[in-house]
């Protein structure tokens, strides 16, 4: 292992703080969603069936990019495929996967949701629902992969959220922003006799080039 140990302990602790914001920020109930951060060719993930707030500097657990735990005794989470699948496909080093409400009730009723307000191209675009396939299996990485295509969060059907970022903040805030838009869809298309106004392609692109200038550039 070529990182530091200091470097590592960070890690883990942004890691499990993250996890912890799943829950109070009601993206997750229990123990569901998992995180992961990855540290070159190291990828630290929450382990499996631990809740959140028991988990401390002893509990480290990570893989190497094939899978294979190379820290910790805890079990990793059963999710694992997704969070390597992204990893192995795109320059990501932060992934989150919840199973938050709006969301998840919007992954029953659409194949992609609705582009009812510009965030969505801080995703990539419309927002697709990667086909139902059962949790923890290669088949459900491969459906998540191809609607992760030009994209930085998915919903998967019938089970959650997922999205990646160049940091667990990112990775967080994509997920928070993706579980609003769901909210703000259904709210509106529940009321009687009315249709949400959607944004057009272009409406969309020009929200993207928007997107790209905002915030503080250059500051970390």
């Amino acid at each position: 292992m070529k990182d530091h140990p200091d470097d590592l302990a960070a890690a883990w602790s942004e890691l499990v703080a993250t996890a912890r914001r799943t829950v109070t920020d009601g993206l997750v109930v229990g123990t569901s969603g998992n995180v992961s951060r990855r540290l070159r060719d190291l990828v630290l993930v929450t382990p499996s069936g631990v809740p959140y707030d028991r988990l401390g500097p002893g509990d480290t657990t990570a893989v190497d990019l094939e899978g294979r735990q190379i820290i910790g005794t805890l079990r990793p989470t059963s999710e694992l495929p997704m969070h390597l699948t992204v990893y192995r496909s795109t320059t990501a080093t932060a992934v989150v996967h919840t199973h938050a409400p709006y969301a998840t009730a919007v992954s029953t009723l659409v194949t992609e949701l609705p582009p009812v307000h510009y965030m969505t191209a801080a995703l990539g675009g419309p927002v697709r629902v990667a086909p139902y396939a059962l949790y923890g299996s290669d088949e459900l990485a491969a459906h998540m992969r191809e609607a992760l295509r030009d994209r930085t969060g998915c919903l998967l059907r019938n089970h959650g959220t997922i999205t990646y970022g160049d940091s667990l903040d990112q990775a967080l805030d994509r997920t928070a922003q993706l579980e609003w838009m769901c909210r703000v869809w259904l709210s509106a298309s529940s009321v009687p006799g009315r249709t949400p106004n959607l944004l057009s392609a272009g409406e969309l692109d020009a929200a993207a080039a928007q997107l790209r200038g905002y915030g503080q550039q250059g500051r970390h």
